[in-house]
């Protein structure tokens, strides 16, 4: 009953505290515009409804706390656990609400975070151990301090993250909250029972304002908040139980952000560019490109939330059946997301996986290369030179080579019977048996230059393959840079030799080369 009455009026007072700071900020024109492309609101609006749900959640809060206190109840919601989240709460709202009056560098935000989960570490809110990892060992000081730190900035930027359309950071926080507030009241935490029913009660009356269209927005101050309120919750709600699925339940429930987070860290580390700096690649710009709605797109990203945070309760049930159920969906829905998303990083990152599983195949190819560099180095005549080539192409995806070579005499097209010639021009041609004659038609190629200062010929050692064929697996690099100057080299050598037995070994090329 505690927990309905303090919800309804932290939802209450978070209705009107929001209309307040609204028509104040307004007054006072406390707005901002759209500051990039990213932006999607047109016009100016205020960014400060963080100090809505702040007061309303540290003004509950604090009277449920201090009623514990004089009643003499020992239910865990005592000064110690709500001072402990006081400080660095207000901490990073100050820095927050600062950032959306002054827009400072990202690195002092990232700093501030930094200290408020230090910060959060010296109050209590710790990881101690990470069963998956370390099994049932508790973890050292630093190791404890490093792996909290990271939990704080990475669930405090998730929801900072994800603030770039109206209703979507409230809108999925209060999914994440009803997740704590469900999970704690099974195992009897107090303190992070009544604190979730608060903070969702704050939510909820702010996204009254905040959903599209929305007349006011969270802003720094409020994002940051949330995420580091829900990150202290989560280590206060495993702190009781130091399995995996105490640990897991707060990731699991925070699933859509944490997701949006990874996809952004990962798609700005691939392309280049800095951590920090904002674009229009997320997951709800992704959706809007296709013509979704605003609306329609927080519904959506809504219901992912709430998938999420289903699939958190399933954890409860600390089963293998639970378990293996809950990474399937989870799984699942991240996998069509991406699918359908259309991300070209997680295009390239596929067929990056796909070339390390091939990796087998491609070592072999590329040592097939370099023995053949090795054997040109040796070789005394054209026609031993043609089968190391032979040899080297036979077994990889090349479909057929070239060899032109422009000559100087007729004497030494004349001691080449089998090769042909055309204006001055020596022509060998290999391909794979059953290789069709008109492969030149269909197919792209490498073309490398063959030349050598002492002889004065030019030439081309020309690769066919077929467009369309599976992806080339082989190193190209080692085509240009060991290839083809053994080639060369080896032509230099042997060009002047007077036996030159030619073997074209596919007589329907003979035509493409006269």
């Amino acid at each position: 009953m505690s927990h309905l009455v303090s919800f309804l009026a932290s939802f209450g007072l978070a209705l009107l505290l929001t209309w307040h700071v609204r028509n104040l900020a307004l007054a006072n024109k406390w707005v901002s515009a759209a500051a990039s492309d990213r932006h999607l609101h047109i016009g100016r609006m205020p960014r400060v409804g963080g100090v809505a749900i702040v007061f309303t959640f540290f003004s509950v809060t604090g009277v449920v706390a201090l009623t514990a206190r004089l009643v003499g109840a020992r239910s865990g919601f005592l000064t110690q656990n709500w001072l402990g989240l006081l400080g660095p709460g207000l901490f990073i709202f100050a820095v927050g609400l600062y950032d959306d009056f002054r827009n400072t560098s990202p690195y002092l935000k990232f700093g501030a975070q930094i200290g408020a989960a230090t910060w959060l570490f010296g109050n209590g809110y710790q990881i101690v151990s990470v069963p998956l990892v370390f099994g049932a060992r508790e973890l050292g000081f630093y190791l404890s301090l490093g792996a909290t730190i990271f939990w704080v900035v990475l669930i405090t930027n998730a929801f900072n993250l994800i603030d770039g359309m109206d209703g979507l950071a409230a809108g999925s926080a209060l999914f994440s909250t009803i997740v704590m507030l469900v999970i704690s009241l099974m195992s009897g935490n107090f303190f992070v029972s009544m604190s979730s029913a608060v903070l969702a009660g704050a939510i909820l009356g702010f996204l009254r304002y905040n959903f599209h269209p929305a007349t006011i927005f969270l802003g720094d101050s409020g994002s940051q908040f949330i995420g580091l309120t829900l990150s202290a919750l989560g280590l206060a709600s495993s702190q009781k139980s130091h399995t995996m699925i105490a640990v897991g339940i707060p990731v699991v429930a925070c699933g859509f952000p944490v997701l949006e987070t990874g996809l952004s860290v990962l798609r700005r580390f691939m392309n280049g560019r800095p951590l920090f700096v904002a674009d229009r690649e997320h997951i709800h710009h992704k959706l809007l490109a296709m013509g979704i709605s605003q609306r329609r797109v927080a519904i959506m990203l809504y219901a992912v939330s709430a998938l999420f945070a289903a699939t958190s309760l399933l954890l409860v049930n600390q089963s293998g059946r639970s378990m293996t159920l809950a990474l399937l969906i989870v799984g699942t829905v991240v996998w069509i997301a991406l699918q359908r998303l259309g991300y070209l990083e997680v295009t390239e990152l596929q067929r990056v996986a796909q070339r390390t599983l091939e990796q087998k195949r491609v070592i072999a190819n590329n040592l097939s290369i370099r023995r053949a560099c090795e054997s040109l180095r040796g070789c005394s005549s054209f026609s031993q030179m043609c089968r190391i080539l032979e040899e080297a192409f036979a077994k990889n995806e090349f479909d057929r080579f070239e060899l032109r070579l422009a000559v100087a005499s007729d004497a030494f097209v004349a001691a080449a019977p089998s090769s042909r010639e055309k204006g001055g021009e020596l022509y060998f041609a290999w391909a794979k048996p059953g290789t069709s004659a008109a492969l030149q038609d269909s197919c792209w190629s490498l073309s490398l230059p063959i030349s050598s200062a002492r002889t004065s010929r030019q030439g081309a050692f020309i690769l066919f393959r077929r467009s369309g064929s599976v992806p080339l697996r082989i190193d190209v690099n080692l085509l240009t840079s060991d290839l083809q100057p053994s080639v060369s080299a080896a032509l230099a050598r042997v060009v002047n030799v007077t036996e030159l037995p030619l073997i074209d070994n596919q007589e329907q090329f003979a035509a493409t080369a006269s």
